[in-house]
């Protein structure tokens, strides 16, 4: 284990700080998903780099007929459609490498927020989140950053002791439809 007091870093830093391409595209994804500071875009890369890392080394072991990376593939996959990062039980390795982080960052609590209706902007999701108005499965979450099961996406609402879970709200959308294009 560790020190409990030194946890360990969840995230990485680029090695290159200044590179101007990563530095825009690094920026338009903040601004879609409504991210606080870049360790949170890093902290989603590294998911999944750790995803793509898995299943390279189960493509790997694919080739030399392992039967266990067979089983270990299907569970993986399972665990992706879970996650409602893969869109079919069905998927394969190369679908899984082709995952990219926007396919991760659609999975977190904020972007669900927003595109379910229940805020007006991807930041006023993040404050619906942060000041405790959500709840998934019947629990309030706070954290904007939680990635929402498939089977948990439909329970996302406002928790019923908001203020928020009142028709007349001010701060609700006026209507609570699917936003199309959002995220």
């Amino acid at each position: 284990m560790g020190d409990p007091k030194k946890p360990r870093k969840l995230w990485a830093s680029p090695s290159h700080p200044w590179e101007l391409e990563r530095l825009k595209r690094e920026a338009e994804l903040m601004e879609k998903y409504g991210l606080k500071n870049k360790r949170e875009l890093w902290r989603a890369e590294g998911i999944l780099r750790r995803i793509r890392a898995q299943a390279r080394n189960l493509m790997a072991r694919l080739r030399i007929q392992d039967p266990q990376a067979e089983k270990e593939l299907k569970q993986l996959v399972k665990k992706l459609y879970r996650l409602g990062i893969l869109g079919d039980e069905e998927a394969s390795v190369d679908d899984i490498l082709f995952l990219t982080v926007e396919d991760i960052l659609s999975r977190r609590l904020q972007t669900i927020v927003y595109r379910k209706g229940l805020a007006r902007t991807i930041r006023q999701a993040r404050q619906f989140i942060v000041h405790g108005h959500i709840q998934v499965a019947g629990r309030r979450v706070n954290i904007p950053g939680y990635l929402v099961r498939r089977d948990e996406e439909p329970t996302v609402d406002y928790h019923p002791r908001s203020p928020l879970a009142r028709e007349g709200h001010p701060m609700r959308p006026e209507s609570a439809e699917v936003v199309e294009g959002a995220a």
